[in-house]
């Protein structure tokens, strides 16, 4: 994570707008000379490398104008700042070493094949060379530092621009060197060929670079601008979260950047029981360990009570699946007195393989018992999204005659009366049902146990497509009082 130094608003404006400046003034001192010497010798390496100044000479006049409006405060219209034009300045930057390379690859395609030309190798060229390599190597160093405090990109794709040319002079300068070897060498040297076509491969060289440093720029802005590429920050303050007093979980952390700017918004879950006054404090301490890793950043965060029981593990369960990236159902949780015992079914992307997905849920499996503290062991069924379609209310003619069955042989239990709430799920041709029913209030939990057991394996075994039953035993209440029947 870029670390910032503490500055104001004013401060880190006048220094990036200073910075922005001078890359303008070296950009166009280099165009100058490496034009002028490129026309005088023939050199396309140095013809390529004024070309490629020329299009620095853009992107720095581009930089300039974004960090200066990237400075301007927020409004209704831009409510969280005018921060992305940065990123959308970095992105204009790749668009021109696009070009660039463009250019360089058809002249030296073209001389090297087809209209070759006689290059000057003198040392005035090796001068500019030498005098562009200088300034870029200042110039980055500047810019880069300047980058790095006030997390700039627009900045740091001009140092990243400026650092690269060095590299493309140094290749510049190889190729006239082997000019100045083909020289001394006699017509008749099998070397001398390859030796003269040096400045056109240096070129290609040239170009090479120029597009690993187009495809950096443009995947780095593209991630800002879409709000990926944070996994790291948001890792770290889930880290931060869950080491705070009173945290029991993090649900949710969502970082955004525009510019330089850092919003935040996070829902935490706190220790059963904290009043109002211990919630806030929670949440403020939790603010101020945010800005700790993202100076100023704007922090939102959302106070949630942990539920107790096995409601309250379940919903950790999916939780952390959900923060995994994957689905969990079918979850089941026993407690036991060394620990929990959890066995669920994960969902993972159906196009991975297996290795990639049993490494996916191996990472779960650890984030789980990070979680719930002492777990004597997780098992996992994995299987690809979609296999297990949601439950979902049925309706319709199947479903009354489902109903209807269920109701008929709950009658036909001695024992048992007053089916009401009846529920109905269904996943796939399958179907799950929930309902309560009573007995007579002084039967021994013993036996009402059994018969809910029963009456639930003589639904399944009459009713195949009945998977599931869940089946709340209450005591009888008095005639006057009985609900309708469902």
């Amino acid at each position: 994570m870029v670390e910032t130094v503490h500055t104001t608003d004013a401060e880190a404006s006048k220094e990036k707008n200073s910075a922005a400046l001078s890359s303008v003034l070296a950009a166009l001192l280099l165009t100058g000379m490496k034009l002028g010497a490129g026309l005088y010798t023939g050199s396309l390496g140095i013809l390529s490398e004024a070309a490629h100044s020329g299009l620095d000479l853009v992107a720095a006049g581009v930089t300039l104008f974004a960090v200066r409006l990237s400075a301007a405060p927020a409004d209704a219209k831009h409510p969280y700042g005018h921060g992305k034009v940065e990123n959308l300045s970095a992105l204009a930057e790749t668009a021109l070493l696009l070009l660039t390379c463009v250019w360089i690859i058809y002249e030296a395609v073209d001389r090297l094949f087809f209209n070759p030309r006689e290059v000057d190798a003198s040392l005035w060229a090796v001068g500019v060379m030498v005098v562009s390599i200088v300034v870029d190597f200042s110039r980055s160093r500047m810019l880069l530092a300047v980058a790095k405090k006030h997390n700039s990109q627009a900045l740091e794709a001009d140092a990243l621009h400026f650092s690269t040319d060095i590299w493309s002079s140094l290749v510049v300068l190889a190729g006239l060197g082997a000019l100045f070897l083909a020289d001394t060498l006699g017509p008749a040297s099998a070397l001398k060929p390859w030796l003269l076509r040096a400045d056109s491969l240096a070129a290609l060289a040239v170009s090479g670079i120029v597009l690993w440093v187009s495809w950096r720029l443009g995947a780095q802005a593209i991630d800002v601008l879409l709000d990926a590429g944070v996994q790291e920050a948001s890792g770290q303050i889930e880290r931060a979260m869950l080491a705070l007093p009173g945290v029991t979980g993090v649900r949710r952390v969502r970082v955004r950047q525009s510019g330089p700017a850092s919003f935040v918004d996070m829902r935490l879950l706190v220790q059963p029981g904290l009043d109002a006054g211990e919630a806030s404090q929670v949440a403020q301490e939790a603010r101020e360990a945010v800005r700790e890793l993202l100076h100023d950043a704007d922090v939102m965060v959302e106070v949630k009570p942990q539920e107790e029981g096995a409601s309250g593990l379940l919903e950790r369960v999916r939780a952390v699946a959900g923060l995994s990236g994957l689905g969990a159902h079918d979850i089941q949780v026993r407690q036991l007195e060394e620990g929990l015992s959890l066995d669920l079914h994960a969902e993972v992307p159906g196009a991975l393989s297996l290795a990639q997905a049993h490494a996916r849920v191996t990472d779960m499996e650890k984030a789980l018992r990070r979680e719930l503290g002492p777990v004597l062991s997780v098992v996992t069924h994995i299987e690809p999204e979609g296999a297990h379609p949601a439950p979902m209310p049925e309706q319709g003619e199947a479903a009354q005659e489902l109903r209807q069955a269920i109701k008929d042989i709950v009658e036909e239990t001695d024992g048992v009366c007053d089916m009401h709430n009846l529920t109905l799920h269904r996943s796939g041709a399958r179907f799950g049902a929930s309902f309560h029913c009573r007995m007579h209030p002084e039967t021994p939990i013993t036996r009402a146990h059994d018969l809910t057991v029963a009456l639930e394996a003589s639904l399944r075994a009459r009713l195949p497509e009945l998977v599931r039953v869940t089946i709340h035993m209450e005591p009888e209440i008095s005639e006057a009082e009985l609900p309708p029947l469902v």
